[in-house]
C-alpha cells in the first residue's frame, strides 16, 4: 500500500527514532509499504519517520543505477550491489570515510527542493534486517549518500540542516513558498475527500 509521505515542517522529521527490539509483522508490512511507497515517488530512499512511523527503519534501491558505486561489500565479501537491492535496514550504526564531496540531494519530504549537501564518500554501516541477522556494508557513491541521508532521518536531522549557511539563507524564502504551496495542496486534497 502506498502511504503518505510527510512533508516538513511535520514533528515526526525532528523526531530522534526508538530502536526496534522485537520485528513483528507489522515491521514487515512497513518495510513492504515503504518499498511501494518509495518506488511510486520515485524515490532512491524512505525513512519510517517519512511516513510518521518514529522507529529506526528505512529503505534504499539504487539499482537503477548500477554505476552508482565503485565498490560494494557485505561482510567484507564483495558483492554485486543490484543483485542486493532493495535494502531494507533497521537499527543502522554508520561510520563515515574521512573524504568529503558535495552533491545536489532532494528529499521526497520537501517536494521540488534540491541542495548542494556536502556528505563522506565512503561509509560502513552495520545494521539488523527483518530476519534479525546483522549485515556491514561498505561502499561509496551514490548509496553511500542514500544511507548517509536516510540515517540522518531516523535522528531527526533534515538534509536542509546539512546545507552551507549561505545555501540556508537563500532558502528560507523558496522554502516558505513551497510550505505554503503544501498546505494549499493539502486544503484542497482534505476538501476533495470530504
Amino acid at each position: 500500500m502506498v502511504l503518505k509521505v510527510v512533508r516538513y515542517p511535520t514533528a515526526v522529521l525532528r523526531a530522534k527514532c526508538r530502536s526496534i527490539t522485537q520485528v513483528t509483522d507489522r515491521h514487515r508490512q512497513l518495510a513492504a509499504d515503504m518499498l511501494e511507497t518509495m518506488n511510486d515517488e520515485r524515490g532512491v530512499g524512505l525513512a519510517a519517520p517519512q511516513v510518521a512511523v518514529d522507529e529506526q527503519m528505512a529503505v534504499i534501491d539504487v539499482s537503477h543505477n548500477p554505476q552508482c558505486v565503485s565498490y560494494f561489500t557485505i561482510n567484507g565479501v564483495d558483492k554485486d550491489m543490484v543483485a542486493h537491492m532493495p535494502i531494507i535496514f533497521i537499527n543502522p550504526k554508520l561510520e563515515l570515510g574521512r573524504d568529503k564531496v558535495s552533491d545536489e540531494e532532494g528529499c521526497l519530504s520537501f517536494p521540488d527542493l534540491r541542495g548542494q549537501i556536502r556528505r563522506s564518500t565512503d561509509i560502513k554501516v552495520t545494521y539488523e534486517t527483518l530476519d534479525g541477522a546483522t549485515v556491514t556494508i561498505e561502499t561509496d557513491g551514490l548509496l553511500a549518500r542514500a544511507f548517509q541521508h536516510e540515517i540522518d532521518h531516523l535522528n531527526g536531522i533534515l538534509f536542509i540542516d546539512r546545507m552551507s549557511p549561505v545555501a540556508k539563507a537563500g532558502l528560507k524564502r523558496k522554502l516558505s513558498r513551497l510550505m505554503a504551496d503544501w498546505a494549499e495542496d493539502d486544503a484542497a486534497a482534505q476538501a476533495q475527500g470530504d
